[in-house]
Order: C-alpha cells, then sequence, then structure tokens
C-alpha cells in the first residue's frame, strides 16, 4: 500500500603416511595435467540424420504427422530439422489412402471412419525413398468414467487425477497416453464504479451495468507434452484414482473455475515402449553413455534401402474425452496477490488545502483511474481517503485474457 503525504609412534606412522599419499597425489595430479585431451566421441555418421517420424493415425479425425530428422550430439542446441516436401498418406489394407497436406511442421489429413478388422499403415516418399510404418488395426479405447480432484493437505496441490472404465479385456495389461486442455475463469485485480471528471473535479457514478474496463475474462493452456501409463499394477488391469497432473493451490488457474478436457487413448505395448525408451533417451543425451538413436524401438521401415529411420505410428479406432470443473470453494485456494492502490487522503476542512487536494486528483486521473471515495469528515477523526489504480489492474486483458465466453462454460 502507497500513501503520498586429536603413543606418538602411532601419530608419527599416520603422518608419515599421509605425506607420502599427498606427494603421490600431487605428483599424479601435475602429470596428468598435461594429458588432458578434447574427447570427441565417435559417432557415426548415419546416426546424424535419420528421419524421425511420430504421429497417430485417427479413426474419423485430422490425424497429424511430424517428420524430422535427428541432430549431431555436438550440437548444443538447435531446432528441430523438419522434412518438408514428402509424399505422405494414410493406408488400408483394404485398399483406402488419404493423402497428407503439409503444414509449417506437420503433415495432416482427414482419416475416414476405420474398420476394426482393416490394417492401416503410414506411407512416405522423401528423396527417392519410401518409408512405411508397420500396419496395425486400429485399437479401441475405453471411456473415463470419473476426473476428480485431491487435495491431501490445505497446502498442496489439487491432483487431478482418473479413472477408466472397466477395461475391454481384464486378463490383459493395458496401455494408455493422454493428453489436457485447459481453460481459468480470470478476473481483474479491482472493478470501478466511479470515475473523477477533470472539468468538476467531483467524483461520478457510472451508469448500472457500465464498466470502464472488461474485467473477467478465460485463459487457456495445455499439456506440455503427451502423458503415458499402464495397467499392470491395477487390480483387474483397471486403472483407478491415477494422478495425470496437479494445480498449484496458488496459481490463478484456480482462483476461481477450472476446467479441464482430457483426451484419453489405448495404444499398443510396442507405441508404450518406444515412448519410455524415447524419454530416457532424452533425459540423457549428452552422457558419456548416452544410447544413440538408432538403438531406440520403432516401427517405421525403409522399404527401397537400409536406411534406417525411428520413430512411431500408432493406430486408433477411437479416443474418449472427459470434461470436468474445478471450483474454488472446493479446495484450500492461496491468492498471494495483493491489490496495490494509490491512496490518497485528505484530513481536516481547510478549503484552500481541499482544492489543492482536488488539483491532485486531477492530475492523477490522467494516468490513473478513480476506484474508490471515501469521505468519512462527518466523523470523529475521520478523514477523506480516495484509491486510484492503473488500466492494468482494471482491464483483464493485461493478464492475457480473453473476453468471449467458451462454448462449454
Amino acid at each position: 500500500m502507497k500513501y503520498i503525504g586429536f603413543g606418538s609412534s602411532k601419530v608419527f606412522g599416520v603422518r608419515a603416511l599421509t605425506f607420502h599419499l599427498f606427494t603421490f597425489l600431487l605428483f599424479m595430479a601435475c602429470t596428468l595435467s598435461g594429458c588432458i585431451e578434447e574427447f570427441e566421441a565417435d559417432i557415426p555418421v548415419d546416426e546424424s540424420d535419420l528421419l524421425v517420424v511420430e504421429g497417430t493415425i485417427c479413426s474419423g479425425k485430422l490425424s497429424t504427422f511430424s517428420l524430422s530428422r535427428t541432430q549431431p550430439l555436438n550440437v548444443s542446441y538447435a531446432p528441430p530439422q523438419w522434412v518438408k516436401g514428402a509424399v505422405v498418406s494414410v493406408r488400408g489394407s483394404d485398399g483406402s489412402e488419404y493423402r497428407a497436406r503439409e503444414a509449417d511442421d506437420c503433415y495432416s489429413c482427414e482419416v475416414g471412419n476405420l474398420s476394426p478388422d482393416e490394417e492401416y499403415y503410414l506411407h512416405i516418399e522423401i528423396g527417392g525413398e519410401v518409408y512405411e510404418s508397420e500396419p496395425q488395426k486400429p485399437l479401441r479405447t475405453e471411456k473415463i468414467a470419473d476426473v476428480s480432484g485431491v487435495q491431501s493437505t490445505p497446502k498442496s496441490n489439487i491432483d487431478v487425477v482418473l479413472t477408466t472404465d472397466a477395461p475391454f479385456d481384464s486378463a490383459e495389461v493395458n496401455y494408455y497416453s493422454w493428453t489436457y486442455e485447459e481453460t481459468w475463469e480470470v478476473y481483474a485485480d479491482y472493478t470501478t464504479h466511479i470515475y473523477f471528471d477533470t472539468d468538476s473535479l467531483a467524483p461520478f457514478p457510472l451508469e448500472e451495468g457500465v464498466s470502464l474496463f472488461p474485467n473477467h475474462g478465460w485463459k487457456d493452456g495445455a499439456s506440455s507434452e503427451t502423458i503415458i501409463g499402464s495397467s499392470v499394477n491395477y487390480e483387474g488391469q483397471h486403472i483407478q484414482r491415477l494422478k495425470l497432473y496437479d494445480i498449484s493451490q496458488s496459481g490463478e488457474r484456480i482462483y476461481h473455475r477450472y476446467s479441464g478436457l482430457i483426451h484419453q487413448r489405448a495404444i499398443s505395448k510396442a507405441e508404450y515402449e518406444y515412448e519410455l525408451a524415447r524419454r530416457q533417451a532424452d533425459s540423457e543425451m549428452g552422457g558419456l553413455f548416452s544410447p544413440q538413436p538408432s538403438s531406440l524401438p520403432t516401427n517405421i521401415r525403409c522399404l527401397t534401402s537400409g536406411n534406417h529411420a525411428i520413430g512411431f505410428v500408432g493406430c486408433s479406432l477411437n479416443t474418449s474425452d472427459y470434461r470436468f470443473f474445478f471450483n474454488s470453494t472446493d479446495f484450500q485456494v492461496t491468492n498471494p496477490h495483493g491489490i496495490e492502490f494509490l491512496w490518497l487522503e485528505f484530513e481536516g476542512r481547510n478549503e484552500t488545502r481541499y482544492k489543492k487536494f482536488l488539483e491532485k486528483c486531477r492530475q492523477l486521473a490522467y494516468t490513473m483511474y478513480l476506484c474508490e471515495w471515501i469521505d468519512e469528515r462527518d466523523t470523529p477523526g475521520g478523514k477523506l481517503r480516495t484509491a486510484w489504480a492503473y488500466e492494468y489492474q482494471l482491464d483483464v486483458r493485461y493478464k492475457g485474457a480473453y473476453l468471449e465466453k467458451p462454448d462449454f462454460w
């Protein structure tokens, strides 16, 4: 808030041993210091320009596929080398074909309704070579039975936990991938219902229902990576109360009302193992014993040469979606934000000083907005207190919010 206004012979033996050990270490340090050379890993040439293919063939949906090239390990950072000019299509054992369109960093196509009895694969033609993913039947995905929020202590984050419907086959391990989208309400720090007229030097109320700035909006987010899991540790292979992610109990996403949309997709054991290996390789990349790209599992093969490719293309008959809502009143939420007004005060009845006070109000009104006008001078020890705020405190768009109410809200 701002206002204006440790038998000696034994000891000798230890000391002697320590001296000789120190001399030896010093000698070795001096010797080794002249033998240090820069080490360069002997990375095979064919490991640094491999085709990487990832994506999912989705029945009745827009399916997207990324094509890129692996980077040399001696490059500290480089953006993905997206493959341009490829001919990409989804093909089926029934003779169906869906041609993909090239975008900035992916290829996409509208895939029709797939048959659970046919096999489908991705066909790629690039640089005179032909690559294909392993043909596979599309996998069915169970529905999501429930999503709930769990807060173990008043200071804990809110865990988003999921339970799937009973599995189609309770005798087999099930594998899944999940992604999510999120939307939450945002309000401005303050809403003013009055304004200061610089001509008459007086406060005036706004008309009912009228606001100088929009104070209510929404913001969106999405999962930064795909979440994977298996039912191996669950009774009857039925995943129940699995934590997908959490929401900070002191973050703006849960200050008011929050909504999430979870997308669940059944994946094969091979795709699950690929994702695990890829993530491990990502975390270990740059280490002396890091796995080479070609050691990763893959279902992509080159039909025209011995070229190696990595990546995985899955195939789904359907994706299960589940939307849920959380209210801040259902959890212990901490909002650390404190509204910092600029307060201007006047005390007493001196007319000259009052006019100077009003002139200060006029000056503030050119860059700030009047939010409170509390005149308590008629009470013992009372004073006139006025609160002023900047536009960014009043307009929710400064928080990155949009104003159009989502259809599902």
